[in-house]
């Protein structure tokens, strides 16, 4: 599936998804990161996530530090794998991403941080020790 393909299925779906999880968030950029460079996997898929938040009048619903740390999270996970994946087996061995409620930005934020309003409007580097 073309990154133009799954840009469209993520646009027609993602309203139900953020309710449930990102289960199929993730599936769309991992497809963007395996055909781009991550700077630009981020702009297009930002600008994407702006449009469409803002289209359902919504556009308070974007936060950029979420959306980056997953793209980055992403984009590491599949270079970790040393292979190219199936949408089954990075799911299967990335289940931390797929786990809205307690997912892995825990590990990385501290919940103050992600309900700040600079979090929601720009990126914030990590401020929890990992490890």
């Amino acid at each position: 599936m073309s990154d133009e393909e799954l840009m469209a299925c993520f646009e027609r779906r993602i309203q139900a998804q953020v309710e449930k999880g990102q289960p199929h968030v993730v599936l769309v950029v991992k497809g963007l990161v395996g055909q781009r460079a991550i700077l630009e996997a981020i702009q297009r898929f930002s600008s994407r996530l702006v449009k469409f938040a803002t289209a359902h009048g919504k556009p308070d619903r974007y936060h950029e530090t979420i959306t980056w740390a997953f793209l980055f999270l992403i984009r590491e996970r599949m270079a970790r794998a040393q292979k190219k994946q199936t949408w089954a087996e990075f799911a299967a061995e990335n289940g931390d991403l797929l786990d809205w409620e307690n997912g892995i930005l825990k590990e990385y934020y501290r919940d103050e941080t992600l309900a700040s309003g600079i979090a929601r409007s720009m990126f914030i580097l990590p401020d929890r020790m990992v490890g």
